[in-house]
């Protein structure tokens, strides 16, 4: 059964159906409640804001943005650091009936310029002068462009003259807030937004190499947050630790939306290297993260047990006799057979509290809830933690469907399937096992791709997920992709064949072949043209026929920079960061490519498994 709408909540949000209305409502019912706190790096102290402040902030910069007289539905960019001002730009422009078109941090200069193009951006709000600078160098014309805004505190004022030559104006955030304060414009009347109005564009890579902009309204946005809250329920007095970009639809949804809906409070991390600081000191109650966090989490505790295999009899007894109650609970079948030898025998009271409450000490020692998203979880390492626990609550969605389409619950939780669809949702397995969707989250279609958007859709309007999956008993279970693009462990979506047709430009690479599913980073394995290799081996004092002057250190250090060259178009988290090289090409003979000259995946992936393994292991 799906868990309620908490009581005083339900007809409330029913009845919004924008997200400017969202957040008023909350401001408005729970004025002096602790909304958000961040550290801010100018003052070096960690700052709390409470609703009734966010208010006042997100009025001054809605101020600010009447100054500019941007049309209903205009662009506003924004490339800003994890804090609230990228709430604020959000939903002072949301108010105004504009559209967030919020883009990736690690993102290469050229997207970014393109996807300002694309989307035709009226204003940007930028964290650096120098990323604003790299944006120009790409020369990338943006006629549409009238205002940047600079959000550093350490920026010294910019010249009057860095808005000439066509080029919009560039200003500092202090200085364009300061001007609106002193503004003697009086403040103008603005139709608020509708519900099927677009609330922003989110750029995902497609397999052309191009993002597409994802487009989606207040409607799709805010059905989907109330999705969510028949499935998972948050209260005011929950605190989300938010490290996630707030780009990710995951993050804007799960991690600023709906503790929006409920009055939780929002901390955000300092960063990543510093989370696990951050979850000591903050003490969170709900976690919203991909994979690769509880990834190296369980690579941690897996790197300390190698040292005591007394440690690691208890551990395993701990994960054996947790996950067997975890199934009892949740009415699982445990095909797993008791683990942890001599400790096997120990009573779980005692485990938990010497084995189990440790290590969720690790994050923060209260947390109730782990939302994992965005990719998929290893199997140990959910059985793992949930052992433990840690309640691992997985789920599947993707922009197009605003982002989350099916998720398990606290009272059933089968980490072998992303569950059931939401309250609202409908899900079906068409043509070759694709998942299929429809629902009032689906999005309102690609941003200028007309032929795009057709394509992502059946004929009788169900959305292609491009994921292939099983439905047993209701819940779902992604078995396989249909759509050539890996997801990485920490969620990021990379089309290979873009990267394998930037590799072998170089004339050293013959053949490429991209790998990285479920992984925490992109690598590759390439043929190297023989007559090219000659001349490298030569060079550094290699004998070109011995197969193990490929891997040497000096081989793979002049391959990894040349690699980064050719890849210089592509986004950071595309570009390999390891490379295994072989020589004897791959063939329609060997089976490895087919009759149309297509690398044969699934072949290549068994041939070079030994090799691939051995890459992430180090």
């Amino acid at each position: 059964m799906n868990a309620p709408l908490p009581a005083p909540l339900a007809p409330a949000l029913s009845a919004l159906s924008t997200l400017p209305a969202l957040f008023a409502y909350r401001c408005t019912n729970t004025p002096e409640r602790e909304a958000y706190r961040w550290f801010d790096t100018a003052t070096n102290a960690w700052q709390s804001f409470s609703w009734a402040e966010m208010q006042t902030q997100v009025t001054r910069w809605g101020q600010a943005l009447q100054g500019l007289q941007l049309a209903r539905g205009a662009r506003i960019a924004t490339l800003l650091t994890h804090s609230v001002h990228a709430i604020c730009i959000d939903q002072a422009g949301m108010a105004q009936a504009c559209a967030t078109v919020p883009l990736h941090a690690n993102d290469n200069p050229g997207n970014i310029a393109f996807i300002l193009a694309d989307a035709g951006a009226s204003l940007l709000l930028i964290n650096r002068l120098e990323t604003w600078e790299q944006i120009v160098a790409t020369g990338t014309p943006l006629p549409a462009l009238r205002c940047v805004v600079i959000d550093d505190p350490q920026q010294a004022p910019i010249p009057v003259l860095a808005g000439s030559e066509g080029l919009p104006r560039l200003v500092r955030l202090q200085d364009w807030l300061a001007e609106a304060d002193g503004s003697s414009i009086p403040s103008q009347a603005h139709q608020a937004p509708e519900a099927q109005d677009m609330a922003a564009i989110v750029y995902t890579s497609g397999t052309t190499g191009k993002p597409k902009g994802v487009m989606l309204s207040h409607q799709n946005v805010l059905s989907d947050v109330k999705a969510v809250l028949g499935r998972v329920v948050p209260t005011q007095d929950d605190v989300f630790l938010s490290f996630l970009p707030v780009s990710h639809t995951f993050e804007r949804s799960c991690g600023y939306y709906l503790p929006m809906a409920v009055a939780s409070t929002v901390v955000y991390a300092r960063s990543v290297a510093l989370l696990a600081e951050d979850m000591l000191s903050i003490r969170p109650t709900i976690l919203v993260s991909v994979p690769r966090i509880y990834e190296r989490i369980y690579a941690k505790i897996q790197e300390k047990l190698a040292k005591s295999a007394f440690k690691r009899a208890l551990f395993a007894a701990a994960v054996s006799k947790g996950w067997a109650r975890h199934c009892q609970a949740h009415g699982l079948a445990n095909t797993d057979a008791p683990q942890g030898g001599w400790a096997r025998w120990l009573p779980w009271s005692l485990l938990q509290k010497k084995v189990a409450q440790p290590i969720l000490d690790l994050f923060g020692g209260r947390l109730r809830i782990a939302v994992t998203g965005g990719a998929a979880i290893p199997s140990v390492v959910s059985h793992s933690f949930l052992g433990l626990g840690l309640n691992v609550l997985q789920g599947f969605g993707m922009t197009e469907t605003s982002p989350v389409l099916t998720a398990n619950s606290l009272q059933h939780n089968d980490p072998s399937t992303v569950g059931k669809p939401l309250d609202g949702m409908e899900v079906r397995v068409g043509e070759n096992k694709e998942l299929q969707a429809r629902g009032p989250n689906i999005m309102m279609g690609y941003w200028g791709r007309p032929e795009d958007t057709r394509l992502a859709f059946t004929d009788d309007g169900w959305l292609r997920t491009g994921d292939q999956a099983e439905l047993v008993d209701g819940e779902v279970r992604i078995v396989g992709r249909i759509k050539e693009i890996i997801v990485t462990a920490t969620g990021e979506k990379v089309p290979p064949s873009d990267i394998e047709q930037a590799l072998c430009a170089d004339p050293l690479f013959e053949q490429s072949f991209v790998v990285g599913e479920h992984q925490p980073f992109i690598a590759c394995v390439a043929v190297v043209n023989r007559e090219e290799w000659k001349q490298l081996a030569g060079s550094l004092g290699l004998d070109p026929d011995n197969s193990v002057s490929l891997q040497a250190s000096a081989v793979r250090k002049i391959a990894l920079e040349r690699i980064t060259a050719q890849c210089q178009g592509l986004a950071k988290y595309a570009v390999p960061r390891a490379v295994y090289l072989v020589s004897e090409p791959w063939t329609i003979d060997n089976g490895l490519m087919t009759p149309t000259l297509k690398l044969r995946r699934p072949q290549l992936m068994q041939k070079f498994a030994t090799e691939i393994a051995n890459i992430y292991a180090k």
